[in-house]
């Protein structure tokens, strides 16, 4: 019985000897892809690369071109409630798709604990993405405000100069002037909101294209068709949601002609671009390699504090503090909702992403 229990004990003992190795076994930094084909691989790279492009294509455009239509137009009470989903799908994937990415890849055990593990870095990067973006769309909005009001004010000063020159017509012209300038600071005032449409736009680009390159990338180096094929459903519907979320952006931004088609195709191209760009380096790209899980980690990080700046304050706190939406309680209503099934859409992308 004494024997028995020594070999018990024994046993034991060899057990948790061998549990680090176990546990070492688990987790490995060798790029391991199951089940690898890349001839099949490539076919399903090459289907991603044309739904994604159409997709994100057909999403950035429905509400610029939706804005011809008379109720669809930005002031109409519709383009709040379009607004909120679309702001729901940028959140979410600020939250759910991009930020897990970056505690996952700057947390990975691949990397050396220090500094990696000794430090928030994930959430560090995220914060002054956001004080970044912040400062970027204070700064940009003033300069602009500033320019377009001196602007303005040399045209009144003009105009008084004129009502000078013809002393006999005083009374009109300064009548005229007065008006004038009334007149200047209401479209002084358009103008401002205008401006900072435009930067919002852009900014908020900045940090969807940044994320789209990365997942791109991504897609193009795996060389597993059972990792690619869930992949280009999912990626497929993020683009066209996101390209809604920015679409109705622009059309709000009221750009040029050319400056509109150039946002587009940028967002459109973004991500089949950083798919090819994947295919090209698959030979030589390793996703547990702590170059790639740094620098990935460190721009969907980036990234997503970007997202969740823009949605959060430039989206949805000027669309829910304006007045027309304060004045009513169903659109109010209705933009909750839309808000709330936006995020979810997005969020259960996440399942299969």
């Amino acid at each position: 019985m004494k024997e028995f229990q020594k070999n018990d004990l024994l046993s034991f003992f060899c057990i948790l000897l061998l549990l680090p190795a176990l546990a070492s076994a688990e987790c490995t930094c060798d790029a391991e892809e199951e089940g690898g084909n890349r001839s099949e691989a490539l076919k399903y790279k090459l289907g991603a690369i044309a739904s994604i492009l159409v997709a994100g294509a057909i999403g950035v455009c429905i509400p610029i071109i939706g804005k011809t239509i008379p109720s669809l137009q930005p002031e109409k009470p519709i383009f709040f409630i379009i607004k909120a989903f679309a702001a729901g799908v940028i959140l979410a994937t600020g939250f759910i798709h991009v930020l897990p990415d970056a505690f996952e890849r700057l947390t990975s055990p691949c990397l050396k604990e220090n500094p990696w593990a000794n430090f928030p870095f994930t959430g560090f990067v995220a914060m002054m993405a956001a004080i970044g973006t912040l400062m970027v769309d204070s700064i940009a909005t003033s300069y602009f405000n500033r320019s377009h009001f001196k602007k303005a004010q040399n045209h009144v000063n003009g105009d008084e100069e004129k009502v000078g020159e013809h002393e006999g017509h005083v009374h009109v012209h300064t009548h005229g002037t007065h008006g004038h300038s009334h007149g200047s600071l209401d479209t002084n005032s358009a103008e401002s909101q205008l401006l900072r449409h435009r930067v919002i736009s852009k900014v908020l680009e900045l940090g969807i294209v940044v994320h789209s390159v990365i997942i791109g990338i991504s897609l193009g180096a795996s060389e597993s068709p059972a990792t690619v094929r869930p992949l280009v459903a999912a990626l497929t519907f993020h683009q066209f949601f996101e390209g809604m979320g920015l679409g109705g952006c622009i059309a709000q931004a009221r750009e040029s002609r050319l400056t509109t088609i150039i946002m587009v195709l940028f967002f459109s191209l973004t991500t089949p671009v950083g798919i090819g760009i994947g295919i090209g380096i698959s030979s030589r790209y390793k996703e547990n390699s702590s170059t790639a899980l740094i620098l990935e980690g460190l721009f969907d990080a980036a990234s997503a504090g970007i997202l969740i700046y823009m949605a959060l304050v430039d989206l949805l706190a000027a669309d829910f503090m304006n007045p027309k939406m304060q004045k009513n309680v169903k659109l109010q209503v209705g933009a909750n909702v839309s808000l709330l099934f936006g995020a979810g859409c997005m969020s259960l992308i996440a399942k299969w992403a």
